[in-house]
């Protein structure tokens, strides 16, 4: 009976941001088990500000029923005490945030064979300005005594059968950039995106950015099965899903590591089973979209790049399906964590175009023309494609975002 309730909650938590979100559009959930809605066009990708309107939205359980301010945050482990929304934001200062929000799962949808979950394609990123108060001049406040390393698990107050919803971050990020954010392009956090606080993690994948905030813990290691105080599963969120791993295998629970870049950790040799923490570099074509033609003639194609906790060092444009290429131009707002624009000029000449485009981030890395297959597992990394994976995360090849554009003549 419950999980007939919960699809019932669900379908109407979707019906009701798509009547509030005129820019989003459902996105197909496999095993029926989230609320999700992506960005309904590509022409969101051919600005630097994401409208909440376009802001895609992802989350397993159901949205808590909030009614004001007076919601708190405890603070345990090495922090102690408790906190409502409003001592906080009176307490401490305010800062704003521009970051690129990602699903980790984005692109999931172009994996061949399908994986499980929500089917993704490109419409799961957006780029917000985010307000709030400093994590790092919180946990200060709260912490008997705050040491230099360890592990900060957030939990989220949203209800779950299952258990609690808990991440862990590592206490060198949660003090550098972070913040709890009670707004999102200056008005109050929406509810489907964690009103009236939600931890929010720059430059990394959006599933560390804990929704409607329960409780901040320090701890020496991550979250492990059976390290709350609390019923249920603890540990789902941190040590199973949200692991990128091969098909058929089942990642081995961690209590620390020390490589953050998730794209190291597909590198290293300590860490069988990366978790989706820091971005990897990825791009988009927003203009043209793809849905009208274009004339003959000179063409302004334009779009986003980003590359998590690193920057952007190059983006290239190909009209011709990745056979050749141009570099564009990076401009406009250029903050750690959110995405760069970029633009070229494209002389377009009647009839069918594949322009696809591909970026580099400042240590090397550029985008993977395609995903793997399952066979080739993270022996797809040699090859210069993605490593197909069971969960679909952190999927960045450049291909399966192309877009198809028909030029007509010139008049």
């Amino acid at each position: 009976m419950a999980t007939i309730d919960r699809s019932r909650e669900r379908r109407e938590e979707i019906e009701a941001i798509l009547e509030r979100k005129p820019g989003v559009r459902e996105v197909r959930d496999e095993a029926d088990r989230y609320t999700v809605v992506g960005a309904a066009s590509r022409g969101t990708y051919a600005n630097w500000l994401t409208p909440v309107e376009e802001h895609f939205v992802c989350h397993r359980n159901a949205i808590p029923e909030i009614e004001d301010d007076s919601w708190t945050v405890s603070f345990s482990g090495g922090l102690d005490g408790e906190a409502s929304v409003a001592e906080l934001t009176e307490r401490f200062p305010t800062v704003a945030v521009a970051h690129t929000m990602e699903c980790a799962g984005n692109g999931r949808g172009q994996h061949d064979p399908e994986t499980a979950s929500v089917q993704w394609g490109f419409e799961a990123a957006a780029t917000a300005v985010w307000t709030g108060v400093p994590l790092s001049s919180v946990l200060r406040a709260y912490a008997e005594d705050l040491p230099e390393s360890g592990w900060l698990t957030a939990i989220g107050g949203d209800p779950g059968e299952e258990g609690v919803f808990a991440r862990s971050i590592p206490l060198e990020k949660a003090t550098d950039e972070c913040i709890l954010a009670v707004g999102v392009n200056g008005q109050p956090i929406p509810a489907e995106h964690g009103y009236p606080v939600r931890l929010l993690v720059p430059g990394w994948y959006g599933v560390n950015s804990v929704k409607w905030l329960d409780e901040l813990r320090l701890a020496d290691s991550m979250v492990t099965e059976g390290a709350l105080d609390r019923p249920g599963s603890h540990a789902r969120w941190q040590q199973e899903d949200y692991r990128i791993h091969p098909a058929g295998e089942s990642p081995e629970p961690m209590a620390t590591v020390e490589t953050f870049d998730t794209w190291d950790q597909l590198r290293s040799e300590e860490i069988d089973h990366p978790y989706t923490f820091d971005q990897h570099v990825m791009s988009l074509i927003g203009a043209p979209d793809g849905e009208e033609p274009v004339r003959a003639g000179s063409v302004d194609v334009c779009g986003v790049a980003w590359a998590g906790d690193d920057s952007v060092e190059k983006v290239e444009v190909s009209f011709d399906g990745g056979d050749s290429w141009t570099e564009a131009e990076r401009f406009g707002p250029d903050y750690a964590g959110a995405w760069r624009l970029f633009r070229t000029s494209w002389e377009a000449t009647p009839g069918a175009h594949t322009l696809v485009s591909r970026a580099s981030d400042d240590r090397g890395r550029t985008q993977p023309a395609t995903i793997g297959t399952p066979e080739e597992g993270f022996g797809a990394l040699d090859s210069g494609r993605y490593p197909w994976n069971e969960g679909g995360y952190a999927a960045n090849a450049f291909l399966p975002n192309a877009v198809e554009v028909e030029v007509e003549p010139s008049e």
